[in-house]
């Protein structure tokens, strides 16, 4: 059975810092891919960056580019979302995502994905 939690949202104020985890168990051949996805208020939920466990390559939506990196922490067994230079508008919830082979983060990706965390909050704010 795969478990998937997220670790790590708060608040912070714009230009600042966070860094979310991700924990997953359980996986299976069709879990080779970690997916962060977001969802703020009102929108669609969508891709934010995505790592492939087995080669270690990386994704990212335009919007975070330069701004977010996605990385495996091997000693804590974790998927990382280190988010700098936060801005407002990446106040959101943040999911973690597994249960797909290949990297998927752009258009409704995210309906391939059967395993996810229960989220966490991200705000930005001054």
């Amino acid at each position: 059975q795969v478990q998937v939690v997220e670790s790590g949202g708060g608040l912070v104020q714009p230009g600042g810092s966070l860094r979310l985890s991700c924990a997953a168990s359980g996986f299976t051949s069709d879990s080779n891919t970690i997916t962060w996805f977001r969802q703020a208020p009102g929108k669609e939920r969508e891709g934010v960056a995505c790592i492939s466990i087995s080669d270690l390559s990386t994704y990212y939506a335009d919007s975070v580019k330069g701004r977010f990196i996605i990385s495996r922490d091997v000693a804590k067994n974790t998927v990382d979302l280190q988010m700098n230079n936060l801005k407002p508008e990446d106040t959101a919830v943040y999911y973690c995502a597994t249960g797909w082979s290949r990297c998927a983060i752009y258009g409704p990706a995210y309906r391939l994905y059967p395993y996810w965390g229960q989220g966490t909050q991200v705000t930005v704010s001054s």
